[in-house]
């Protein structure tokens, strides 16, 4: 397993991190101390949850495995996100100090420790000025009951927005995007704005719902507890209205013969092109099954080649209008000096 620094702090995380999302749910707390094991045993180290995963139970399980496993906790990175509702009160959502400060208690008492490694704001709050939001994190930092502060699903200028105005207190060191060769929306504005302010991202869906896996063929209809294929009729759909149906099979198809090339899984090749691209320091893996986590968990080491990791980009070039971010665009935004033949 490597390890890499996340964003412009001093805090190294692996390569790859375990998501827990399904954990009390579609997985069973056993199950899930097994891939806890695993994870950790294969020199796995950043846990990602969030306290709106089962309603808590997430929070719960790692929790508990953390009680159980003697130094695991001197051995992990612990993140956790606040933000989406767990009652029905009017106080019970969103980025307010009132609601980040019951939330943040809430998980510390789940999780059973002192201190959040990686605490992040799960979503935008339209209703809260950042700053308050900032203040309060600033506020739980100096306290010592949070390490750093992450967001996760911002847009561009929000990111932005809340990098800017975090000055003299804690800014945000990490972005959590949807983020994988099928979806590549981020390289648009997010990316670049991470390289610029030194933001480490930490892409979910790294696999496309399943489809990166291979699951699917051209005539057949998602189906199955993943996370953009819950609903049957969601996962070719929702791809398709995004980047259109034959960009999507030739996608796959690129994936495919990559991992033909190099005798190794879809799902590795396309975490492994995923892994290196610009400001992605650690892809969160979400398994169901302890042998869905050990599949992924055999592309640690992986790294594509040029070749290989060209003929992916190619394949996979989002479908985007010429103005802004299509080719005309893009040259319009390039600049050379006078004279520079390069």
């Amino acid at each position: 397993m490597e390890y890499r620094l996340l964003g412009p702090t001093g805090l190294a995380v692996s390569r790859l991190a375990l998501g827990t999302m399904t954990f009390g749910d579609e997985t069973p707390e056993e199950a899930a101390h097994d891939q806890l094991d695993m994870f950790v045993e294969a020199g796995g180290t950043l846990i990602d949850t969030a306290d709106v995963y089962s309603t808590g139970v997430s929070e719960e399980i790692v929790g508990r495995w953390l009680a159980d496993r003697p130094g695991a906790r001197e051995r992990v990175v612990v993140a956790t996100k606040g933000r989406f509702p767990m009652d029905d009160t009017p106080t019970g959502v969103g980025l307010s100090r009132r609601h980040l400060h019951d939330a943040l208690e809430a998980s510390l008492r789940r999780l059973g420790v002192d201190t959040i490694d990686l605490y992040q704001a799960h979503a935008w709050d339209p209703l809260t000025p950042i700053d308050e939001t900032l203040r309060f994190v600033d506020d739980a930092v100096s306290a010592g009951k949070i390490h750093h502060f992450g967001v996760s699903n911002f847009t561009g200028w929000q990111l932005v927005q809340a990098i800017e105005r975090s000055e003299g207190m804690t800014p945000p060191v990490s972005l959590q995007p949807q983020y994988n060769l099928l979806v590549r929306d981020i390289e648009h504005e997010l990316v670049p704005a991470c390289d610029h302010y030194d933001i480490g991202i930490l892409p979910w869906s790294p696999l496309g719902g399943g489809w990166l896996t291979g699951k699917y063929d051209r005539d057949e209809t998602p189906s199955g507890a993943t996370r953009l294929g819950e609903d049957p009729e969601r996962g070719m759909e929702a791809y398709a209205e995004r980047n259109a149906e034959e960009r999507t099979w030739a996608v796959v198809d690129a994936v495919r013969s990559v991992a033909d090339d190099l005798d190794r899984s879809m799902a590795e090749v396309a975490l492994a092109w995923l892994a290196d691209q610009p400001m992605v320091t650690s892809v969160i893996l979400g398994a169901r099954t302890v042998d869905q986590l050990e599949q992924n968990l055999a592309m640690a080491d992986l790294h594509l080649s040029d070749d290989h990791l060209d003929r992916l980009t190619e394949a996979s070039e989002p479908i985007v209008a010429d103005y802004p971010y299509g080719g005309p665009g893009r040259d319009q935004r390039d600049r050379r000096i006078a004279g520079d033949a390069g």
